[in-house]
């Protein structure tokens, strides 16, 4: 009778942690005045997270929220909506996406339909777009059931030209492509608080992922570019809220390493597997989480990237 309890207590617990990791719940931490960000894990997209596996801030203002980032689901977007509800009764009033990979955008139809203005640059929309159909599918063999409601919206106010100055809830905020990570990625620059929401240009904690349509000359040339704004706070893609120096070590100097030593090896003909195997090992980020998975894949893309130009 004994060891039936202790079975029983033991599924019974199971069935909680299931249960328990399958609500995952976002949650706000303030950045700096009036600024918050809702760090996400860094793992893989799973049912477990809802794909919130990203960062995601928001700005309270007297005349509303102004939410960066969606969510990559219409149960992402309530989960984050739920998030600033615990800081703020104000209303999302306005979604600003920083890019068109899944979790920047797929929650813009939520809050859209709750009355939010959706805001983008305009290659980030096209972007969304072109990805959109790809992206619901592929979410769906991590999501399933909990993908249920979700409406691809790419966002309907877009903004033209290279960088643009917004003003929204008396916030101003400029938008600045770095086309890195994707097509039309971008990042938000609140110079009154100097805090940058660099989108997935910036990672730290887990090293930066280097995809097919990713630009490694784009991503050193972006990173230099805010580093020259002298950030007080950094709200990455992906990992804690950091300073220049943690984002300098842990993506500028990737960056540099992918162009300068890979991108030199590319120009100069050199084996590719002899490249590859030279620069396999790296002291400088072997502790960051997903370096055995991808560091080698990186170094493939800039080296294919590099050898084309």
């Amino acid at each position: 009778m004994k060891r039936y309890a202790l079975i029983l207590f033991a599924a019974v617990i199971g069935l909680f942690t299931l249960t328990a990791r399958a609500d995952y719940q976002p949650r706000a931490e303030r950045v700096t005045e009036n600024v918050y960000v809702i760090v996400g894990p860094l793992g893989q997209r799973s049912a477990d997270n809802d794909g919130l596996n990203a960062n995601f801030g928001f700005i309270v203002t007297p005349r509303g929220v102004i939410l960066i980032d969606s969510g990559a689901s219409r149960l992402g977007a309530k989960k984050i909506e739920a998030a600033i509800r615990k800081v703020t009764n104000q209303p999302v009033c306005w979604v600003v996406n920083t890019g068109s990979q899944d979790h920047r955008w797929l929650g813009n139809d939520y809050f859209a339909g709750q009355g939010a203005e959706v805001i983008a640059l305009a290659r980030t929309a096209a972007t969304q777009a072109e990805y959109a159909a790809q992206q619901i599918e592929g979410l769906k063999r991590f999501l399933g059931k909990r993908m249920q409601g979700t409406k691809p919206l790419p966002a309907p106010k877009t903004l033209a030209g290279d960088s643009v100055t917004l003003e929204r809830g008396g916030e101003t905020l400029e938008l600045t492509y770095t086309n890195a990570h994707f097509p039309g990625d971008a990042w938000v620059w609140l110079p009154k608080q100097r805090v940058i929401f660099s989108g997935d240009l910036v990672y730290v904690d887990r090293l930066l992922g280097v995809l097919p349509w990713s630009s490694v000359k784009n991503g050193q040339q972006a990173f230099k570019a805010l580093a020259a704004l002298q950030p007080a706070r950094i709200v990455p893609g992906h990992g804690r809220v950091c300073d220049l120096a943690q984002a300098q070590r842990e993506t500028g100097d990737y960056y540099d390493f992918l162009a300068n030593q890979v991108g030199a090896a590319a120009r100069e003909m050199e084996p590719l597997a002899a490249t590859l195997d030279r620069y396999a090992d790296l002291p400088a980020f072997r502790h960051l989480d997903n370096y055995e998975g991808l560091h080698r894949a990186n170094m493939n893309r800039a080296f294919t990237e590099f050898e084309s130009q």
